[in-house]
């Protein structure tokens, strides 16, 4: 069996993109905290490359930003190349089935159509 489950903030914009297949895909990085702290008392974090594919990769475009909180649910990919170099590399990755926008309420006020001019739908409505 190959599940996970991640809950964390974007360490910066995702990146969203088209493949030559026509496929939206979505990848942005999300720090997790650590269950434990170091000697110091600092909680520490993971830094997960996340990969969202479809429908989903495009709200996740469209409705996360850097430090957006976010539950991930998903399966782990590693999978390796070789460099110019000839040097084995390898790439650790989770393969999002489910993203849960824990900040959803916030960025989509701001990114409705009418937000840009300051108003909102119901603000139009004379009754």
């Amino acid at each position: 069996m190959n599940t996970i489950a991640l809950c964390g903030r974007l360490t910066k914009e995702p990146e969203v993109r088209i493949t030559p297949s026509e496929k939206t895909v979505c990848t942005f990085t999300l720090a997790v905290d650590r269950p434990f702290t170091d000697k110091n008392g600092k909680r520490e974090a993971d830094f997960i490359n996340i990969v969202v594919w479809g429908k989903m990769a495009e709200s996740s475009g469209n409705y996360l930003d850097k430090g957006s909180k976010c539950i991930i649910e998903g399966r782990l990919q590693i999978r390796n190349y070789v460099a110019k170099d000839g040097q084995k590399k390898y790439i650790t990755e989770v393969i999002a089935s489910h993203v849960e926008f824990l900040d959803r309420a916030k960025k989509a006020e701001e990114k409705t159509p009418m937000s840009k001019f300051g108003k909102t739908f119901s603000e139009d409505i004379p009754f």
